[in-house]
């Protein structure tokens, strides 16, 4: 029979493997959204991709007649509209700085999260956890610097700092947020309430936005329905929007945000190797050693923790 304690890794590892199969479907969306955005203004692309999310997984609860929980919608709506900020500010800032600086900000979101977890959660992160955040902050650091050198991007945004690099540093503490409130949140709650309500609501801000940002001539609205935005829209709205948010929302109560911040910061990791097989990009010399150290970054999170509490022990019986 299995132990608690090897029942509770079992649980841990698995909601690990879970949250890094979400991490690599996302890596591979940006492909996919960057090709689809040639044929649909950004906002409206995330209203209608959250939107057909939505309209599936209501589908699929009314068929198998499962019902929502009332006293989750609240905390869905609370977790949709974190998530949709996220998404609204990074899409402001990109179109007021390079995505270079928007690909570090928003990265950042891996100091941010066990910051957010001290100060809502009242709990600390493991020294493993903070020092496999700080490796994979350089990691990030060296992946974003392109070709340049790392003291050129620090340069950049120190003396030029800007509005877009004000909004996809929202952005990245909206996302940071809406990890550690997904930790909060998940485990009180209907899963499936959570899951529905959580993308509903991004959808419906995103519709609105994107008539804000086209009155405000921040974005204007366009659509051309061609075969590849239709393949676009499905496999985001039911790959990296329905089933990613669900393997989110499922899995990541049972791995600390912090632990969680980590692993989605593969992104771009992922995201590179796709755009390396499918767009011939190249991956430099500083975009090797950044996926190094987010790697490494992952392991000492996982193994330190293990390794000092063994060292501990045995230094007890001895």
């Amino acid at each position: 029979m299995m132990n608690n304690s090897s029942g509770n890794s079992y649980s841990k590892y698995f909601g690990e493997a879970a949250l890094l199969l979400m991490t690599l479907i996302w890596g591979g969306t940006f492909v996919i959204v960057k090709e689809s955005l040639n044929d649909i203004s950004t906002m409206l692309f995330i209203a209608f991709r959250f939107g057909i999310a939505a309209a599936v997984l209501g589908f699929i609860l009314l068929i198998r007649k499962i019902k929502l929980d009332w006293n989750s919608i609240l905390p869905g709506m609370f977790l949709g509209v974190f998530l949709f900020l996220g998404f609204f500010t990074q899409t402001i800032g990109l179109k007021f700085t390079s995505a270079t600086k928007s690909g570090f900000l928003t990265g950042s979101l891996v100091v941010m999260v066990p910051v957010l977890q001290m100060i809502i959660e009242k709990r600390r992160p493991s020294r493993g956890a903070v020092l496999g955040t700080a490796l994979v902050f350089f990691g990030i650091l060296f992946l974003s610097s392109g070709g340049s050198t790392v003291g050129s991007l620090l340069s950049e945004l120190g003396s030029n700092f800007n509005f877009g690099d004000g909004m996809t540093l929202l952005c990245a503490l909206f996302f940071a947020a809406h990890v550690v409130y997904i930790d909060v949140i998940s485990t009180k709650n209907h899963f499936w309430t959570l899951l529905l309500i959580q993308i509903s609501t991004v959808s419906l801000l995103s519709f609105i936005a994107a008539f804000i940002s086209a009155g405000a001539s921040i974005e204007l609205l366009h659509i051309s329905l061609t075969k590849y935005l239709l393949f676009g829209l499905l496999y985001t709205s039911l790959m990296a929007t329905l089933v990613n948010i669900g393997l989110q929302t499922k899995f990541q109560k049972v791995v600390s945000p912090t632990k969680a911040g980590i692993i989605y910061s593969f992104e771009p990791i992922f995201a590179a190797l796709f755009a390396f097989f499918l767009l011939n990009e190249k991956i430099t010399n500083f975009g090797f050693a950044g996926c190094a150290l987010i790697f490494l970054g992952l392991i000492v999170s996982e193994v330190y923790d293990s390794f000092l509490i063994k060292k501990i022990n045995n230094g007890i019986k001895t």
